[in-house]
């Protein structure tokens, strides 16, 4: 059996008020504090929730959450405001009823939070998918935007919303969001220019000055400082909890996910500053001849950078606030502005630009995120939108909001009782007519089209004459005299009532949620709203892109010389298009309300809540629900959840749920008029006779859970039996395993000892028998060898013998005849045989002299010889050594190519200048001197350097010094046969050139640095800049080729090179000493330039 948990289980009070026991405000106010005591911010009233603001985050909203109310009935669990959002989700997924949700409560109760709970729960449980979770994050990213530029910082919220919205979230037959529309009402526009004691302007101002780059700021022409604009409120320009610079950031962020534009985000940050810059606008006055004052701008700079922002001319802004152009049917009248009265245009127009922004921001919106299919869709609308307002001072905006609510209230109710009359027309339950108070009455008196306070208020806005706040109150006295539901001092005089408590200039509403007293001053100029004409034009002129869909009534073209709709009458309207909406849309209700006005967690103000109850109407509401029956339920779940009270129930029911209920309440002995049988449902009437359910319930469940135990228990102990029996046999069966295991193996152990030992005393006779035949062959083979050897012997001896008796003869035969040949031949080798024997020795010595000489490598850097072998040879060793020489470097040069010659010649009058004077010089020996360095004619990024110079000769990277600090900056040298090139590293551009003619001499020192001096002639055209100090690591290479293109010129003299460790170099107008030392510098091993005073720079050289 699937154990669920239930609305009524562990229940902290009630979970559902309409189960509460007595009914009166204070049990209701108590059981709202008990569970916001225990952190139980939600509270039922049937399909209702009561949200409790916590001031503090809670677990309570984590992805397992969601989960866990994901696709569960209402009355599953305990009350949450998720219950509430898969309640409206699955009906419209899946029943096709288009939803609404609405969220009252006043100021600071959360509900801008409990929306956004709303949709973030939607945007879970829906479908997955690349399209769908775009739409889904648009749709969420759009609160950041809406909040910047519609909340702001109030004494009872610090994100409180200044604006109503209502968002129509569109979805297809699938419950996947395809797209959304958003409608804003009545955006509290007068914050922009004055804020009350305490309050903040819009955050977006805030957000912009703290969280915008510097780079931002400067085309923005603003300034971090909040102190320098009068339109920011400085007693609380920063608050806790609030980072605007890190919101500025995630505005930034929504702006690009919703589908802004760059340009666009730009635009309206231009906007925002726009708007800044206006409010510092200040005005004095100037007479004029006609006696009458002429308003003029104080300082024209803040006016100037405004008019930069917004492409406005400067004199057609400054004259619209001095001047004001009245049209009658072809008459024109231009009238001068005083000094109050363009105070009040500079005001009109911060307030119509920002509210026009406003709502071209929600209509921007609107298009990035509007559904694109063109099938019908299914709707859930979502509505934030402000709560009743009773403030010390109460004007025309909470006059207008109260009126709001009072419209939310009259649909709440009808659609309440419409539901409840609906529900049991549906279940088959008689409907008993319910007594509640209806505030039509209050709504005809504000919004009837006749006699209604605004109809009355627009007609004194539209009369001709004098019209003043006075005239329009006398107005309400004559005409709402008689209503029961207006007050106001005269109307209580006429009747012979004192109440001082209603000042002259006030009235009086009693409203469904209490009295309100109404301040009458500033109701018709708020309600006319009127801007300028001249303003308007003004504004329609600027070459801003958004300028002139803000303000198409400043098109000259289009000149409407009729009376712009009232903010009253515009207001009325929304109002009554919202609630057709609504009434079209089964609705889901959220009454948000706030514990304290100290905005902390842990505080519970009894009369602030009992006060927010009843302009609410939360006991009225339960009253309603329980007018009929208070409690209603689906058989099968009834049925289920009861099912142990009675033994027939108990454990399964075989038959329909009904009949399984009706079994049940018959077994409980419920009196029949406690109960209602529906068609699908249970009624209830009492809540005690639920209880009673309930305590019921209970006892069975401990009785159950004993039973339980006991089965368990018993289960569990024959469960281990079982387990140790079969255990038993297992380890019996184990251990008769491993006895005859070891057993086996103990026999097994002693067959092989005996195995062993007899094939061990077979192996040894064996052994002894091979042994003993070996003998036998090894002595015969011996006796054998002896006697081989001993005939081998003889026979040698016999041999050797012979041989020398033939090698005697041999001898004595060859000295008789050499005898006899030197007696032959005797008298004629006496004449010849010193001189041939001399030259038989020389030819032999020489020989021996010319075959040593083979040995020598054709290497000419091998300077290895052999030695003399006599005294005789010393001329011709040196001669041919010499020779040898010669003829050996013609063969290698016959090798050489005509660049590698070329090579060669430089490298051999580097030689000539630099051997033993420069200390750099040894270790660029052995470097080829390459030229091109930077191999700039293949390298595309210094194509258009190499096209703007002849041939190149060399190419490469130097450092040039800087006279001021000694600092080195990396340029391109590049020297030609004609002059050389500087060039900036970075662009390829040209910085100088030098004609080769116009270069005098060269310096560098004696050390083994890479700096060099350029030294230019006095009086040519390239020595106006000075001369050049430069620094490279292939100085040798550089200056070599630079002296070789002098020498080989003939219509240039030669360069001198300087070669010192101190010499002038001319920079502009003075001659800097530049000194050469022996010292570590502290960048290393390489040389240090550093600047000693304006006549010297010192090069620190590493000490070798």
């Amino acid at each position: 059996m699937e154990v669920k948990t239930s609305l009524l289980d562990n229940m902290i009070g009630v979970g559902d008020m309409v189960l509460l026991e007595p009914l009166n405000e204070d049990s209701f106010i108590v059981n709202l504090r008990n569970r916001f005591d225990h952190n139980e911010i939600y509270t039922y009233i049937g399909s209702v929730v009561i949200s409790m603001n916590p001031y503090r985050s809670l677990p309570i909203y984590t992805p397992q959450k969601v989960e866990e109310y994901r696709n569960r009935n209402f009355y599953e669990l305990s009350p949450h405001i998720y219950a509430l959002a898969d309640e409206a989700y699955r009906s419209l997924r899946d029943q096709d009823k288009d939803q609404c949700i609405l969220i009252t409560g006043e100021s600071g109760a959360g509900k801008t939070e409990a929306s956004k709970l709303v949709m973030s729960y939607v945007a879970a449980v829906c479908g997955k998918g690349q399209e769908v979770n775009k739409v889904k994050e648009q749709l969420l990213q759009s609160n950041p935007v809406l909040e910047a530029f519609g909340n702001a910082k109030t004494m009872r919220n610090d994100n409180s919303s200044r604006f109503g919205k209502y968002m129509d979230i569109e979805f297809d037959f699938k419950g996947d969001p395809l797209g959304g529309v958003i409608s804003n009402y009545l955006l509290e526009k007068s914050r922009v220019c004055k804020q009350p004691r305490g309050e903040r302007n819009f955050h977006i101002f805030y957000q912009l000055l703290s969280g915008a780059s510097d780079d931002t700021l400067m085309k923005l022409k603003l300034d971090r400082d909040f102190s320098k604009y009068n339109y920011l409120s400085l007693d609380s320009a920063n608050v806790n909890g609030l980072d605007d610079a890190a919101s500025f950031r995630t505005v930034r962020n929504a702006m690009q996910i919703v589908g802004f534009m760059e340009a666009e985000v730009q635009s309206v940050l231009e906007l925002v500053a726009a708007i800044l810059k206006l409010g510092n606008i200040e005005f004095k006055p100037e007479s004029r001849v006609n006696g009458f004052d002429e308003s003029r701008v104080k300082d024209k700079n803040d006016l100037k950078e405004m008019c930069e922002l917004l492409g406005i001319e400067q004199s057609v802004l400054e004259r619209a606030f001095s001047y004001r152009t009245v049209e009658a049917k072809m008459e024109k009248m231009s009238t001068t502005l005083n000094v109050a009265q363009a105070y009040y245009a500079r005001d009109a127009l911060a307030k119509n630009l920002y509210s026009r922004l406003f709502s071209w921001l929600v209509t921007r919106i609107n298009e990035s995120i509007k559904a694109q299919a063109k099938t019908r869709h299914k709707v859930m609308g979502v509505l934030d939108i402000y709560g009743f307002e009773i403030f010390e001072d109460n004007s025309f905006e909470q006059f207008i909001i109260n009126y709001c609510n009072e419209k939310l209230q009259q649909i709440f109710i009808e659609l309440t009782l419409r539901e409840e009359q609906e529900e049991y027309i549906r279940e088959d339950i008689e409907w008993t007519n319910i007594e509640y108070f209806n505030n039509a009455v209050i709504c005809d008196l504000i919004e009837n089209n006749q006699n209604g306070i605004l109809a009355m208020l627009d007609e004194e806005c539209l009369r001709p004459g004098t019209v003043t706040d006075d005239t329009f109150l006398d107005k309400l006295n004559t005409i709402c005299a008689e209503h029961q539901h207006f007050e106001s001092r005269l109307n209580k005089n006429s009747k012979f009532l004192t109440d001082h408590s209603l000042p002259h200039s006030c009235f009086r509403i009693q409203h469904y949620a209490g009295k309100v007293l109404y301040r009458v001053e500033g109701f018709v100029d708020k309600n006319n709203d009127l801007l300028y004409r001249d303003l308007s034009q003004a504004m329609y002129k600027a070459t801003h892109s958004l300028m002139r869909q803000l303000f198409p009534e400043g098109n000259p073209a289009k000149v409407n010389l009729k009376r712009p709709p009232t903010a009253g009458f515009q207001f009325k309207a929304s109002v009554g298009v919202l609630m057709k909406n609504l009434q079209t849309k089964n609705p889901n209700y959220i009454r948000c309300i706030k514990p304290n006005d100290k905005k902390v967690a842990h505080i519970f103000t009894d009369s602030l809540v009992c006060h927010q109850v009843r302009y609410l109407g939360l006991v009225e509401n339960v009253r309603v629900r329980r007018a009929g029956y208070a409690f209603r339920q689906p058989y099968e779940s009834c049925l289920e959840r009861y099912k142990m009270l009675c033994k027939k129930t108990w454990p399964q029911w075989r038959g329909p749920a009904r009949d399984g209920v009706v079994v049940l309440l018959t077994d409980c002995s419920v009196p029949t008029e406690e109960f209602a049988y529906g068609r699908s449902k249970i009624f209830i009437r009492n809540p005690r006779t639920l209880f009673t359910l309930e305590e019921r319930r209970r006892a069975c469940l401990e009785d159950l859970a004993t039973l339980i135990q006991k089965i368990y228990r018993g289960w569990k102990s024959r469960t281990h039996f079982l387990l140790l029996k079969k255990s038993q046999v297992v380890v019996a069966a184990w251990y008769r395993r491993y006895a005859q295991q070891n057993k086996y193996q103990k026999i097994k152990s002693a067959t092989l000892v005996m195995q062993s030992f007899i094939r061990g005393w077979k192996a040894r006779n064996i052994l002894r028998q091979l042994k003993y035949e070996k003998r036998c062959k090894e002595a015969v083979t011996t006796i054998a060898a002896y006697w081989h050897g001993t005939q081998a012997r003889r026979e040698l001896r016999r041999l050797k013998e012979e041989a020398r008796r033939k090698h005697a003869v041999a001898i004595i035969w060859a000295y008789w005849l050499g005898l006899q040949v030197r007696r032959e031949y005797r008298k004629f080798f006496r004449a010849n045989a010193g001189k041939k024997i001399y030259d038989f020795t020389i030819q032999r010595i020489m020989q021996k002299y010319f075959l040593g000489l083979k040995t020598t490598t054709m290497s000419p850097m091998d300077n290895t010889w052999p030695a003399k072998p006599y005294g005789f040879l010393e001329g011709a060793h040196t001669q041919l050594r010499r020779i040898f020489h010669l003829w050996r470097c013609k063969k290698y040069r016959g090798q050489f190519t005509e660049e590698k010659k070329a090579v060669y010649e430089e490298k051999l009058e580097a030689s000539e200048i630099f051997k033993d004077k420069k200390a750099l010089y040894p270790s660029s020996v052995s470097q080829p001197f390459k030229g091109d360095y930077l191999e700039i004619q293949k390298n595309p990024k210094y194509q258009k350097l190499n096209s703007a110079v002849e041939e190149v000769l060399l190419a490469d990277l130097v450092n040039k010094i800087n006279r001021a600090n000694g600092k080195g900056s990396p340029r391109l040298f590049l020297l030609t046969k004609s002059n050389f090139v500087l060039a900036d590293q970075k662009t390829g551009q040209v910085k100088a050139s030098v004609p080769l003619p116009d270069l005098a001499s060269v310096s560098v020192s004696t050390q083994s640095d890479g700096f060099f001096a350029l030294k230019l002639k006095e009086g040519s055209a390239s020595a106006s800049k000075g001369d050049f100090l430069l620094s490279s690591e292939h100085l040798i290479e550089i200056i070599t080729k630079l002296h070789h293109i002098g020498t080989t010129a003939a219509d240039r003299d030669q360069i001198n090179i300087d070669i010192s460790d101190e010499f002038l170099v001319q920079f502009k107008q003075d001659k800097v000493c530049v000194k050469f030392i022996q010292g570590g510098p502290k960048n290393g091993n390489s040389a240090a330039c550093k600047r000693k005073n304006n006549r010297l720079l010192e090069v620190s050289v590493p000490s070798p």
